[in-house]
């Protein structure tokens, strides 16, 4: 064991902090530069970001530059650092800014649960203007619970400030209270608890905090401290609740030294109370007061403290107890009168956001300052040129380490005040301590010891090392003091900071602290590069000189072990006698222990290797004498060596040559099973189906090896305790290698069953281990199981030989309890995923089960029946039991599941098309026990994502839930046609409907029709959620809610799907379109309504048709009475959530004329995208009435437009009705853009497209809009695109014919204007000369360029003609205008005759 240096805590974020504390660092960073990895890593600052900042940055020439890149890598180094020592709070620290870190248990990439740093608090801790922040201590408190763990109660922050001030922090921020004690700045804070001491000679030292000014030194009282900051916090805590509690906490007590007689003091240690020793009593009173100066009969008692500087490098100061009476500070609270109103603001971090004026008027109340008590060097170490800048104090109080300006580290005897050692080469050194003590445990047994129990080794040493960090070399050592070697070295980075506490807990006292134990980090290194917190552990062995360690030579010994097992040595025996002895020459138990588990761990060492060192070993042990023996080495070798026997034995059976000759058929399966024909026969083709479905995913490689474990691993997977042979906790994988080890080759015929039972309960291994180990090795190794079903017989013989062992089935079972050992092969069945494997195992369950109850039931019976009645009991014959009504259960419960199992690996010819990502999800397998916790809805659920995984359409659910056994060719005939509307490669679908059939009989009531469809419906719009742009999803989901037959829950699930997914997109997509007044860009539909414009037009669409049909099913409701879900009786016992049927159920009444006004809405929106209209305002066409009722709840009641309607808004929805009409006409019947139109079309993602004219209609009828208007613009937009023979049945619908007249006879002069006036032809012209003259002029007034198509042939203008001649009246006052109109299109025509 040697010196280690071990990660204990990362930091989350520590970036963060140093952006907070060093602004001009964030400002200058790259954008990225910091955040991300230039390999295209991940951005984890566990692995890479903090190690490549120095890469990251660009190479600057310049000096600047350069600088700027090093203090990004070394801001640590400026900033005040503390760390608790209990790891439970880490304050950084710059100018006026704080940062406090927690740790936080997280998960990490490697999904290992790790500690990391995280920011809790962060903010500005001055309250005078310009001080900053010159030192800082985390003082963790103890609790004054009895039922306390151990750990502190809570941490309080010390923070010095160049004011003077020295200010307590909670672990929030919030300051408890402020103390002035000198009017100077404050340079360091430090704290001493309580410390058993460690015998009696020791002198016990009181707990204080000590702070250093230039020229004094402040000492404040533990006690008094740790009460006046428990009475703070308490207050702080009533202010909270109460707002007006006030308590004065008890005064501080403290002592207040002024240190003359030296010229700069940087840093100091209390050393605490010492007790001069009569000789040392006698020398100083000599030397301070002569020869004849009087000595007292006791020596005094004095506080040493030790400061570094300059004149002298290092003073020795000593204060008399009892020659100046500590002081009272009256407790300066953080401002009791605003605390209340303060402490809300504690979350927002600093205490004291108040007003300027307000903080001002409270530090003009500056406290009274009590002058400082005297008290002159005794002595110190001069050296003139020397500068000391820090001073560490070792734990135990005797040593102390000093850094000066020279690159020295200087040892110092702190009682006789001398230095004792001295290092070099340690520029800007940063020194702390660690104190190890001894294990007793691990001492070896001396020979001189001749106690009767041999383990008197008296008391624990303790032994005290130094630790230095280097930064200009980057390397951290460690040193055993006083004269010791170094014992350790690291390289550890260029910008770390050592952090040395030297305090513990506060608050403890020579009674509590025994008790407590707490995990304390005696020293730790905070590296920002890796950002991360590291401590070093150190072996007490290395304190111990080369000649008396016996440990420094094992370890040479295991270190040289070590080297021999990772060669591959030619000669095994060789190896095998140089282990050996290495292996006896060891003389420490727990070393040889060590030594013996790297031989058994190696891998190259063969079994016989293994065996003969432990055998040899084992030997030794024994020849010992008894009281020299370590019982746990021994113990530890006894173990292993039954472990290798046991290792051998099964090793030797699995190797015998060994295979039954015994035939096996179908008739012995269904004996062995206690199935009828029928029953094998079902179970049989099940299986197969089963198989041939799941082993198309399935992939084996040939390398795998089955029943084969090497000796290392099975030594790693078992234990033994107390004689008791116990599996360690190993994950699934390596439980099923290690049953394979024992099984494998039994379940294939190829070893002996009863004696691999044998050899196993003999090597102590419980029947339930076994038990457990044989259903591991069953279920995960299905696949060869179903190829070979002897397999079955088997297991068969297996479980009876296990049921047979003692322990067992308890003796005391009777048939009205259930067995806890059956329980145990269910509970596993139950959980299996494997569920052809878990079937088989069931049957076989059930049937030894029973063959055992037979015999139980049989014995009894025997003795107190006839030998005849006995004899009638045949194997056919089944006890009624408990236990048996279970198996029914179990097996009823297991088929159900492979059924629906097979039904969910079953896959249609694989698609060509384009699947998404979430189609390509694989789909969970099952398991009972997933089944009995997904609630009534978990199998529908299953079968659900099945469907949407295969996009499969509703009608084919439909048409094999009606498929007849008897009749299959209807079945088939009904599906192609289903399939004529999908694609080649989704139309050959195999086995699906028949499975699909079979299914929904076995689950008539989950699987009901309307059950599914509400399932696949929310499936597909979950899904679709998931991922808007897949718009066919939220179609699907449409149309598998227009298959649900009941109105109850198809309102239900409607409801549910605008409320969960539906309103707030659509709310979204209203406002954005009113606000752009037309069909927004496709960036505005993604910012705003999170999809594309495509998507968003067929989002529309979709909620119509869902409005639609919420408005059906509500209609309908009345009609149909609520449906009674039911469950199959095996599946009674589901737990879990509610399914969505039930919750469809629970839903409330929509309020019609609501749903209605949102319909409106939804068609004006969906024509507005659909045809890209602009100039629309689709909120502009409804009142403040209409606007308020938008998107509240569909069942509420809510305030809608009544009456008549305000013309402008008539008017405004007229003219929108109009666009639609026109708009829907040209994307359907435009010539000039046929090209385009066809693309369109094609592109539409509705499928069909709707009737908008009649839409339209349907909307005036709604908007108070005449619907005449509607229909004759209509009319006229078919003969504008030449449509005449749509537009003759359209006027069939027009009622004011008269109007409609005129307007189609300025469309019929547009024509023939344009056959006569623009086509510029010589019969043209003189047909136009011989027109009657106000005929002409009206011609000439037409415009023809209004006509969308022009290419109309004159015999269609002519039936249009007659058209208006007999829609005109013969009192109109155009009606010889029409006339003249027949003549001159006859005219025309009679030439192209």
């Amino acid at each position: 064991m040697a010196c280690s240096i071990v990660q204990f805590c990362y930091f989350q974020d520590l970036q963060a902090a140093r952006d907070f504390l060093f602004p001009e660092l964030r400002e200058e960073t790259p954008s990225g530069a910091l955040r991300r990895d230039p390999t295209g890593k991940s951005t984890n600052w566990e692995d890479d970001g903090w190690g490549a900042w120095e890469e990251t940055d660009p190479q600057e020439p310049e000096e600047e530059g350069n600088t700027c890149k090093t203090q990004r890598t070394s801001w640590l180094q400026d900033c005040v650092l503390s760390l608790s020592p209990t790891n439970d709070l880490m304050v950084i620290a710059r100018e006026q800014k704080a940062v406090f870190l927690v740790p936080k248990w997280k998960c990490s990439d490697k999904g290992k649960e790790e500690m990391q740093f995280a920011v809790g608090w962060s903010g500005s801790l001055n309250v005078e203007e310009g001080e900053r922040v010159t030192s800082a201590l985390c003082i963790p408190l103890a609790s004054q619970k009895r039922s306390s763990t151990g750990r502190p109660d809570w941490t309080c922050i010390v923070v010095g400030f160049t004011s003077g001030y020295v200010r307590f922090y909670t672990e929030n921020g919030v300051l408890l209270l402020a103390q002035l004690l000198n009017e100077d700045t404050v340079l360091q804070l430090k704290c001493r608890t309580y410390e058993i001491p460690r015998h009696p000679g020791v002198t016990e030292q009181n707990e204080e905090l000590s702070i250093l000014y230039p020229a004094a030194i402040v000492t404040i009282d533990g006690f008094s401290l740790f009460q006046s900051l428990r009475a703070c916090r308490n207050q702080v805590a009533k202010a909270a609740a109460s707002g007006n509690e006030n308590i004065q906490p008890p005064p501080l007590a403290y002592k207040k030294w002024g240190l003359q007689d030296i010229d700069t003091i940087i840093d100091h240690a209390s050393i605490g109370i010492m007790t001069l020793s009569p000789f040392d009593q006698m020398k100083t009173a000599s030397n301070i007061g002569g020869f004849n100066a009087a000595i007292k009969n006791s020596p005094p008692a004095m506080s040493q403290y030790i400061t570094v500087g300059s004149n002298p490098f290092t003073g020795f100061f000593y204060a008399l107890e009892g020659s100046t009476q500590p002081l009272l500070s009256h407790v300066a609270l953080a401002v009791a009168s605003k605390l209340t109103s303060a402490l809300f603001n504690a979350a927002s971090g600093w205490l004291g956001w108040k007003s300027k004026h307000e903080e001002e008027a409270v530090q003009k109340q500056k406290p009274k300052m009590e002058p400082a008590t005297p008290l002159a060097v005794r002595f110190g170490l001069p050296d003139s040129r020397r500068h000391g800048e820090s001073i560490s104090l070792s734990p135990c109080n005797t040593l102390a380490a000093v850094t000066d300006d020279f690159g020295r580290v200087i040892l110092l005897d702190v009682t006789r005040g001398i230095a004792i050692r001295m290092w070099k080469g340690y520029r800007d050194a940063q020194i702390g301590w660690i104190q190890i003590v001894e294990d007793l445990h691990e001492r070896v047994p001396e020979k001189v010891d001749f106690s009767p129990f041999g383990n008197t080794q008296g008391p624990s040493r303790v032994a005290q090392f130094l630790v230095i960090y280097a930064p200009r070399r980057g390397i951290l050592e460690v040193w055993s003091t006083q004269q010791g070697p170094r014992v350790g070295a690291f390289n550890v980075g260029k910008h770390c900071r050592l952090l040395y506490p030297g305090y513990k807990i506060m608050g403890l006292n020579n009674v509590t602290s025994q008790s407590w134990q707490p995990q304390t980090y005696q020293i730790c290194l905070v590296d920002p590069i890796s950002a991360s917190v590291k401590t070093v552990n150190v072996p007490f062995h290395l304190a111990l000189s080369d000649k008396k360690s016996e440990r420094a030579k094992d370890m040479h010994l295991v270190k040289k072990l070590a080297a021999l097992l990772k060669v591959k040595s030619p000669d095994p025996d060789m190896m095998e006698t140089e282990i050996k002895e290495l292996i006896l020459d060891i003389k420490y138990p727990a070393t040889k222990k060590q030594a013996l588990e790297s031989i058994l761990g190696s891998e190259r060492l063969p079994f016989s290797c293994l065996k003969n060192i432990t055998e040899t070993l084992m030997d030794t042990l024994k020849n010992q004498e008894l009281e020299s023996v370590d019982e746990g080495l021994f113990q530890f070798c006894a173990n292993k060596q039954k472990l290798l026997h046991l290792y051998e034995s099964v090793s030797q059976l699995n190797s015998l040559d060994f295979h039954s000759d015994t035939p096996f058929s179908d008739n012995d399966l269904a004996v062995l099973l206690r199935l009828d024909e029928k029953e094998l026969h079902k179970l049989q083709t099940l299986l197969d189906k089963y198989k041939q479905e799941t082993t198309r995913t399935c992939v084996r490689f040939s390398d795998d090896k089955d029943g084969v474990l090497p000796v290392k691993t099975f030594l790693e997977y078992l234990e033994y305790e107390k004689d008791v042979l116990n599996i360690k906790k190993i994950s699934e994988a390596e439980y099923v290698a290690l049953g394979s080890f024992f099984f494998w080759k039994c379940l294939h015929g190829e070893s002996s069953t009863g004696d691999m039972c044998h050899t196993l309960e003999s090597a102590g291994l419980s029947p339930q281990q076994l038990l457990s180990l044989l259903l591991s090795v069953w279920l995960s190794k299905e696949k060869d199981i179903l190829d070979k079903p002897q397999s079955v017989c088997c297991l068969h013989t297996m479980l009876s030989l296990l049921s047979k062992m003692k322990v067992a089935i308890d003796d005391t079972w009777d048939s009205q309890s259930v067995s806890p050992w059956w329980q145990q092969m269910r509970v596993a069945c139950v959980q299996s995923e494997n569920n052809g494997a878990a079937l088989l195992s069931a049957h076989v369950g059930h049937s030894v089960a029973a063959q055992i109850s037979n015999n139980i039931i049989e014995k009894k019976f025997s003795q107190t029946a006839l030998g005849a009645d006995a004899e009638a009991l045949t194997d056919s014959w089944e006890a009624l039991s408990l236990d048996t009504e279970y198996w029914k259960l179990l097996l009823k419960q297991l088929e159900d599941c492979l059924l629906l199992q097979t039904l969910l690996h079953t896959k249609g010819s694989p698609q060509t098309s384009k699947v998404s990502l979430l189609q390509a999800e694989p789909l969970p397998r099952l398991s009972v026990k997933k089944l009995l916790e997904g609630g009534k809805g978990g199998i529908a659920d299953s079968v659900a994502k099945w469907v949407f995984k295969q996009d499969f359409s509703p009608e084919l659910l439909k048409l094999a839930n009606k498929g007849d056994v008897e009749n299959p060719d209807e079945l088939k005939e009904g599906i192609n046609k289903c399939l004529l509307d999908m694609s080649e490669e989704e139309a050959d679908l195999g086995a699906i409907p028949e499975l699909l059939h079979l299914a929904y009989e076995q689950f008539p009531c989950s699987l009901e029709l309307d059950v599914l469809h509400a399932h696949c419906c929310w499936e597909y719009v979950v899904q679709w959620n998931k991922d808007p742009e897949e718009a066919r999803y939220f179609v699907r989901s449409i149309e598998h809610l227009k298959h649900i037959l009941n109105a109850h829950v198809q309102n239900g699930i409607a409801l549910m799907m605008w409320n969960t997914f539906l309103a707030k997109r659509f709310s979204s997509a209203t406002y954005l379109m009113d606000k752009v007044g037309k069909s927004p860009k496709d960036r505005l539909c993604r910012r705003d309504v999170g999809m594309s414009d495509t998507a968003m037009t067929s989002f529309l669409g979709s909620c119509l048709d869902l409005l639609q049909t919420l408005l059906e099913a509500d209609v309908s409701r009345d009609e149909m009475q609520v449906p009674v879900l039911d469950t199959e009786d095996a599946w009674l016992s589901v737990e879990g959530p509610i399914s969505i049927v039930e919750l469809a159920l629970e839903q409330k009444h929509i309020h019609y004329p609501l749903v209605e006004h949102h319909s409106i809405l939804c068609s004006i929106l969906y024509a507005v995208m659909r045809f890209s209209l602009k100039t629309v305002k689709p909120l502009a066409l409804f009142d403040s009435k209409g606007k308020n009722a938008f998107f509240k709840d569909l069942t509420s009641i809510q305030l809608l437009p009544s009456g008549e309607m305000d013309p402008n808004f008539i008017s405004i929805r007229q003219q929108f009705l109009l666009k639609v009409v026109s708009a829907a006409v040209q994307a359907q019947h435009s010539v000039t853009k046929d090209r385009e139109s066809s693309e369109e079309a094609a592109l539409t993602p509705f499928g069909k497209d709707l009737d908008w004219p009649g839409l339209a209609v349907d909307l005036s009828h709604h908007l108070q809009v005449n619907e005449d208007a509607v229909r004759r613009h209509y009319v006229g937009e078919l003969y504008n695109y030449g449509v005449d023979h749509l537009a003759e049945e359209a006027i069939l619908q027009v009622h004011d014919k008269e109007v409609l007249a005129s307007q189609l006879l300025v469309l019929t002069g547009q024509r023939l204007a344009h056959a006569l006036l623009h086509t510029q032809t010589k019969e043209g012209m003189e047909l136009l000369a011989r027109l009657p003259p106000t005929l002409c002029t009206w011609l000439k007034a037409m415009n023809p360029q209004d006509l969308q198509n022009t290419e109309v042939p004159i015999a269609t203008t002519a039936k249009l003609v007659n058209k208006v001649m007999e829609l005109l009246p013969e009192n109109h006052g155009q009606y010889s205008l029409a006339l003249h109109l027949i003549e001159a299109v006859e005219a025309i025509r009679l030439p192209s005759l």
